[in-house]
């Protein structure tokens, strides 16, 4: 497959997909829209991955490539009905993009936490074989307040009701991490929206702490990053058989 990735800060790249798409021989190309690349045809690739940010959906002055990059997301699902997975911005961009609603939490999520399957959760093709309960990666102030029409929850924790959904067969927003690396902390602990986001959440000093809890639960979240990432895979591949 190819793969597109649109990347919105240098440090949030695909983290851990990058060493499954190179052990399945899929190419993958990161356009860094922050450093104004520009977004190439779309007509050239399979899938897009859209990663996180610091920035947010609505701060298009501040950040006026997200124009094109949602003009991008509509384009690549409701016209072209490519393969579509976002992570945390990448989300909110895709419930934003299809006419859904970003807003600010009341309560940050940072940190070590759980989300839960909803019932469209626990039978839908991108999770299967997950437990009820995912541990994951949380860093994140803003959520899906509504999603798209057509959209489906899939899993929830008590402080954000959409913490993954999918739209149609095979466009997905997840919004906790699950593509970390031993890097991962430690690099967004360096960008100063993030860590302002973890010291107010779980108070100075947490970066270490953080680094530790992340590292102790790691090989679990890579196994789950890689049964996301195959069973993605699996349903694109038989979304498009069922349409050819």
């Amino acid at each position: 497959m190819r793969i597109l990735v649109f990347q919105h800060i240098p440090v949030e790249h695909p983290g851990v997909f990058r060493d499954f798409f190179a052990a399945d021989g899929h190419s993958w190309q990161a356009v860094e829209l922050d450093a104004f690349e520009e977004i190439p045809d779309l007509g050239q690739f399979d899938v897009l991955w859209v990663m996180g940010g610091p920035m947010d959906t609505w701060q298009e002055e501040e950040y006026p490539w997200l124009v094109k990059e949602k003009q991008a997301i509509r384009e690549a699902v409701l016209e072209r009905g490519m393969p579509f997975l976002g992570f945390c911005l990448g989300a909110q961009l895709l419930a934003d993009a299809l006419g859904g609603e970003v807003g600010v939490m009341p309560t940050p999520e940072v940190g070590v936490m759980s989300v839960s399957l909803t019932g469209d959760g626990r039978n839908d093709p991108l999770f299967q074989g997950f437990d009820q309960k995912i541990q994951c990666l949380q860093w994140h102030s803003y959520r899906v307040h509504r999603m798209p029409v057509g959209g489906r929850a899939l899993c929830e924790s008590d402080l954000c009701s959409v913490q993954a959904f999918a739209v149609g067969d095979t466009a997905y927003g997840i919004q906790y991490h699950v593509e970390q690396t031993p890097q991962t902390v430690p690099e967004w602990g360096d960008v100063p929206a993030y860590r302002e986001a973890l010291e107010q959440t779980l108070g100075p000093g947490a970066l270490e702490a953080l680094e530790r809890e992340v590292a102790k639960h790691l090989p679990q979240f890579n196994t789950d990053a890689e049964r996301l990432y195959r069973n993605f895979l699996s349903q694109c591949t038989t979304a498009s058989t069922s349409t050819s």
